[in-house]
């Protein structure tokens, strides 16, 4: 499930916006996430993504919060229960805190970031299950680079950008921070079309993703995200393909959207 949420969230504009001028607070998306089995497409997890507002006694975040959760019918077989979230600037979507809880089949673990962008360093804290039920923090301090983020900011900062003005195979690479790695990815926007989805025919940018630095991407890319053509660049379909098989996300609500 790590490498299918990489592949799922592990994107960013090729020209970004220093304001934040597409996402707002009351946002709620929903999607099914099927996944190849016996060679049938299942619908297995929800997935959800919302925004809210979080006031502290100095400050006001938005909040940008990711869940998957699979269907209860599957859960004998292997529940899974995952949360991220980012404590962000609601100007310009800087990353303060990132959480990550992670409950897959019983396996259990979490990671909190603590984002400090004037000296460009991460303050992680890791914490994991023994066998015996007892836990454990592993703590770190490390400098990443300027435009590193984590994977829930990447999105939200891709739906913020002016990729209206990329041209059709445009190439970029970015750098996403996950499991106190710095991960390089290479995106390329590969088409525009039109595609079916539960919200309509929608005209979507096509934006192929790839973990390998060389890779050329292709409309035969195995890991692309459909991103409406429009101010709210809302992703309504991902094809995604991992070691042990492949699966789609399609987008089944939308709403609070700020356009």
């Amino acid at each position: 499930m790590n490498r299918f949420i990489i592949i799922v969230l592990g994107l960013i504009s090729f020209v970004i916006s220093g304001q934040n001028n597409t996402i707002a607070p009351g946002e709620k998306l929903t999607f099914t996430a099927s996944y190849n089995m016996s060679g049938l497409l299942t619908d297995f997890a929800q997935i959800t993504m919302e925004t809210t507002t979080f006031k502290t006694s100095k400050s006001e975040f938005l909040r940008l919060r990711c869940k998957a959760q699979t269907y209860e019918k599957w859960n004998q077989f292997f529940a899974i229960n995952d949360t991220y979230e980012t404590f962000v600037n609601p100007t310009n979507l800087e990353p303060y805190i990132h959480k990550r809880q992670i409950n897959e089949g019983g396996y259990f673990k979490k990671m909190q970031y603590n984002f400090d962008s004037k000296s460009q360093s991460v303050k992680s804290i890791k914490t994991k299950r023994r066998k015996d039920g007892t836990f454990w923090d592993e703590k770190n301090t490390f400098r990443v680079s300027e435009q590193t983020k984590d994977i829930i900011t990447t999105l939200y900062a891709l739906r913020n950008s002016d990729i209206h003005k990329a041209k059709i195979g445009t190439k970029d690479r970015i750098t996403v921070l996950f499991d106190n790695k710095e991960t390089e990815i290479t995106i390329a926007l590969i088409a525009i079309e039109t595609i079916d989805t539960k919200l309509g025919m929608i005209k979507c940018y096509k934006v192929g993703v790839s973990l390998q630095n060389s890779e050329i991407l292709n409309n035969d890319n195995d890991n692309v995200i459909w991103l409406t053509a429009d101010k709210n660049k809302v992703p309504v379909y991902v094809k995604f393909k991992v070691p042990v098989g492949n699966g789609e996300l399609k987008i089944q609500h939308a709403t609070g959207l700020k356009f």
